[in-house]
């Protein structure tokens, strides 16, 4: 079967609940001695008040477990506590027992160690024992000793149903805290994605923008037509950028490899960088792997444009012992772009699909690797 699923309010208020289970074990004091449970009945009026009062010392223990806390000043609400459930007892008997409850669920949330050991067997077999001593003489032992086993069990269930709700309620809280944690990490983690895709996305796409502006204007005193052609081109290239940044917002951006391959070897080559490739055989790769390495062939190009004078490029695909590995190499650099850029997004990607990324300068190349496993893990 199914497990039902409580419904919302308990889940944001579970203490409201577990108060109500209190009020029922208060109320059946006064019924019991107004019908004359032993004996003739009696008056409640006299005894409503220090159930009440017995009531509220319960509730301030019991709202405090349920926080996984003691309230201030336990030892002398609960020792108060104890006085008013067991010494009316030999008085009220049965009657009384509601109270007995109170006390065994407070001794068991407060207490620790062996005293809460010895004090709740005491305040167990209190009840029974005394059922037990007045009923010894009129009844034969079988009859006496059954007598004690009704009150001997409704304290041990009720008061750990009183004991186990405080516990329910505290793990019901640090569920609810967690949730809250979770959601505030799902979002910070969205926050997170939808600023790498952007910065990703927008970075090659401005680049490409303003790289065929500059040419555009250029051309314009030269060659109108080829002018046009160049602010056509800039216009789709704008139109892709807002149609991809509305798919980031949604989640639903898919990168092609060979696609982002040859664009950037189109962006490359109108900003006058001869680029070689190698990448005839592009192997299958895992989604995750698949977009790890288009995302890198992007920034790879971005970065290019804005932090390097490059006269040469090569972009190369390779296969080695079940890892493909992608390289970037361009010289006339100008600078590397530092921790919390396109660069750490790219790293970010490959771990994410079980590779690695590295960046460096060396003798005036900038080099940019990725290696990620040719099948999903």
């Amino acid at each position: 079967m199914t497990p039902q699923i409580p419904p919302a309010w308990v889940l944001r208020h579970p203490h409201r609940p577990f108060i109500a289970l209190h009020l029922p074990l208060a109320a059946q004091v006064p019924v019991y001695i107004g019908m004359g449970m032993e004996g003739s009945p009696g008056d409640p009026v006299l005894a409503t008040p220090v159930v009440l009062v017995a009531l509220a010392l319960q509730l301030r223990h019991s709202l405090a477990a349920s926080r996984g806390a003691r309230p201030a000043g336990w030892p002398w609400t609960l020792t108060a506590l104890i006085l008013l459930a067991n010494v009316p007892l030999w008085w009220l008997g049965s009657q009384w027992e509601a109270v007995a409850v109170f006390s065994l669920a407070s001794i068991v949330m407060l207490l620790r160690g062996p005293v809460r050991t010895v004090a709740a067997c005491a305040q167990i077999l209190h009840v029974p024992v005394m059922e037990v001593t007045k009923v010894w003489h009129a009844h034969t032992i079988p009859q006496a000793l059954l007598s004690g086993v009704y009150p001997l069990l409704g304290l041990m269930v009720f008061g750990g149903a009183l004991v186990a709700g405080a516990r329910l309620v505290l793990l019901l809280d640090e569920l609810e805290a967690t949730r809250a944690e979770l959601a505030a990490a799902a979002v910070g983690e969205e926050r997170i994605r939808v600023s790498r895709d952007l910065h990703d996305l927008l970075g090659q796409s401005l680049s490409a923008i303003s790289l065929k502006g500059d040419l555009a204007l250029r051309l314009l005193a030269k060659d109108a037509g080829a002018a046009r052609a160049e602010i056509e081109s800039l216009t789709g290239v704008a139109r892709d950028a807002l149609r991809d940044v509305r798919a980031i917002t949604r989640d639903e951006l898919a990168v092609s490899l060979r696609t982002e391959i040859d664009g950037a070897a189109a962006l490359l080559g109108a900003a006058g960088v001869d680029t070689r490739l190698d990448v005839a055989a592009l192997p299958p790769l895992s989604g995750p792997a698949h977009d790890a390495l288009a995302w890198a062939i992007r920034e790879g190009a971005t970065n290019l444009l804005r932090h390097s004078e490059a006269r040469t490029c090569a972009i190369t695909v390779a296969r080695d012992r079940g890892t493909v590995r992608l390289e970037i190499v361009n010289d006339g650099v100008r600078g590397v772009a530092g921790p919390g850029t396109g660069l750490a997004g790219v790293a970010e990607r490959a771990r994410a699909a079980s590779g690695s990324s590295a960046a460096a300068v060396h003798d005036g190349r900038f080099r940019l690797s990725v290696e990620v496993p040719e099948e999903g893990t």
